[in-house]
């Protein structure tokens, strides 16, 4: 690329710029752009009144939370598949066990179906490659991937789709308060309404995925209903 090409500023350049800033860092200059537009971010009762309900569902012999912070390459969706293998082959049926992911901060477009990563550039703001291309992911790669998509070394082919591990009774959720932060920001630098863009975002939350109030207090949740904790990363 011409150094006078990185000295260019475009409207699209500037957003994907500002954006990413945001998804990288979440520093507090940051957070306080759009949360001036809200001071006191809504949430609202009809996507999070149920959320404590949900976790009640929570009742397998060996529990666990993955607490995903991040896109962390297939960890959020693989560790849940290892955690499931390795219980079956000690004696535990996948069924028999709970496995309760949280998709909060830099993961949250994981919760989100293909026509929201295709119209915000998720891939290029939160910095996640396409497995198949391995440019921007326009896709969520994780949403009923094709068989053979994803391989493991030693192990062949795993079917780590959200909804293939819905299908052995994980749980999915996603965090109410970054999705606020996020589509604010998205907003701000669209010169669109920080509310619209909000509800296109949860209008857009993958069926099964639940949403939360947050996910800091979705892994308390988790916890208080005996899942042993994990970190993905």
């Amino acid at each position: 690329m011409a150094k006078n090409e990185l000295k260019q500023t475009t409207p699209r350049r500037h957003f994907l710029g500002s954006l990413a800033t945001g998804a990288a860092a979440f520093g507090m200059a940051t957070l306080a752009a759009p949360l001036q537009l809200q001071a006191e971010p809504e949430i609202r009762e009809d996507d999070v009144s149920d959320a404590d309900a949900w976790f009640n569902k929570i009742n397998g012999k060996h529990r666990i939370v993955f607490d995903a912070t991040g896109p962390h390459e297939m960890f959020p969706f693989a560790w849940p598949k290892v955690f499931l293998l390795t219980n079956a082959a000690t004696g535990t049926p996948e069924k028999e066990n709970t496995v309760v992911v949280v998709l909060r901060h830099n993961a949250i477009p994981y919760a989100m179906e293909d026509r929201l990563w295709a119209k915000y550039k998720f891939g290029e703001v939160f910095k996640i490659d396409d497995p198949a291309t391995k440019a921007a992911s326009v896709r969520n790669a994780f949403w009923k991937p094709k068989p053979g998509d994803f391989k493991v070394p030693g192990i062949g082919d795993v079917a780590i789709g959200i909804n293939e591990l819905q299908d052995v009774g994980v749980m999915f959720c996603v965090c109410d308060m970054a999705i606020t932060v996020y589509s604010a920001v998205m907003a701000q630098n669209m010169n669109g309404d920080a509310a619209e863009v909000k509800k296109d975002f949860l209008a857009g939350v993958l069926p099964g995925v639940q949403v939360v109030p947050s996910g800091v207090w979705a892994v308390g949740r988790a916890q208080e209903h005996k899942c042993a904790y994990c970190f993905v990363g």
